[in-house]
């Protein structure tokens, strides 16, 4: 037994590691600040996103490090060039009130055609609620009666994003 105890006390006569040493956050933090800098100018208005991943990517880097629930709007002219992109809506760490009404207004404010919805999970769970459902539901209601096309409602949940349009959702 004593053996035993020695050549375990042998092995490890390196210095135990550091857990509670955190990495480098401001460094990371720049890294993800220049990324979305580059994304960015990527995604301008007047830009076409080519492809639902290329969407994805954006509003990923838009949201998936918030800490509170937002709810946005990535507004499109008829040719589903970028118009703006827009938070609606900011809640709390796990939901964010959303008003039909307020949103149908600014997708007449800013003359839009079609919108993308996107809002992130802050528990990094991207799974759709039964309320993200339904509010999706909705908008693409209230938005159709003034001819403004849903195009999807992507939930972001830290690295994993869910389209509701790829669902059959909307």
């Amino acid at each position: 037994m004593k053996n035993e105890i020695n050549k375990t006390s042998s092995v490890s006569s390196h210095p135990p590691a550091d857990y509670s040493a955190k990495p480098n956050r401001n460094a990371e933090d720049q890294v993800i600040r220049h990324a979305l800098t580059i994304l960015s100018s990527r995604v301008q208005k007047g830009d076409v996103l080519n492809s639902p991943q290329q969407t994805k990517d954006y509003l990923a880097l838009q949201l998936s490090d918030m800490k509170q629930e937002l709810f946005c709007a990535l507004w499109l002219n008829s040719k589903n060039q970028v118009m703006e992109f827009q938070t609606l809506f900011a809640g709390t760490i796990d939901g964010a009130p959303v008003y039909p009404r307020e949103v149908v207004r600014e997708a007449i404010r800013i003359n839009a055609a079609a919108v993308i919805f996107a809002h992130n999970h802050p528990s990094g769970y991207a799974e759709p609620s039964n309320a993200d459902k339904k509010i999706t539901v909705r908008l693409s209601e209230a938005l159709g009666l003034i001819d403004v096309r849903t195009l999807d409602h992507i939930i972001i949940g830290g690295a994993s994003s869910v389209s509701l349009a790829e669902r059959g959702i909307i």
